[in-house]
């Protein structure tokens, strides 16, 4: 939960995790460490919001809204302008990570990298292209296998997220 390289100041936790710690336990412990907590659930019932609330949770929030819904929120919560939020510099790279070889994308790769690291799904990233959900999955398959070859994988998600971030992809 906390690190001095990558202190964490939002956590998003989902309200059902198949654990046996309360959601109030999880909050308070996230709270401990300093980080903000937004609770993400599919149970959204009033008495779930009002345990997560009243734990210390700073916002309840459905998982059936969209991503953008959800960064919104996460920017109020935080304390940036939700219309224009504030462009910040990345947090250091981890000790050797500079001088790591680039793989070369082609524009629809670094498009659809970008816009999929940017929180949006296959599908949104293929309508967002205007191009056959087939295209921006194979899009995204080749951006994994060339990160892949120059020794940086990139096999999930929050792997990809990291990379675009340490060759400047995020906006």
């Amino acid at each position: 939960m906390h690190s001095d390289n990558f202190p964490t100041e939002l956590v998003l936790l989902d309200f059902k995790l198949k654990e046996s710690v309360s959601i109030e336990a999880r909050v308070r412990t996230c709270r401990a460490a300093g980080a903000k907590v937004i609770i993400l659930s599919s149970l959204d019932s009033r008495e779930a919001r009002e345990r997560a609330l009243a734990a210390g949770a700073a916002d309840f929030l459905s998982k059936s809204l969209p991503m953008q819904a959800v960064m919104d929120a996460a920017r109020r919560v935080m304390g940036m302008d939700v219309e224009a939020p504030e462009v910040r510099d990345w947090r250091p790279l981890p000790s050797g990570a500079l001088n790591q070889v680039k793989p070369k994308l082609s524009h629809g790769e670094q498009e659809a990298f970008r816009l999929y690291v940017s929180g949006l799904t296959t599908v949104q990233v293929a309508e967002e292209m205007n191009v056959q959900y087939e295209t921006a999955k194979t899009y995204l398959r080749r951006v994994r296998e060339k990160y892949a070859k120059v020794n940086r994988p990139a096999s999930k998600k929050a792997e990809l997220i990291r990379r675009a971030a340490e060759d400047g992809f995020l906006e």
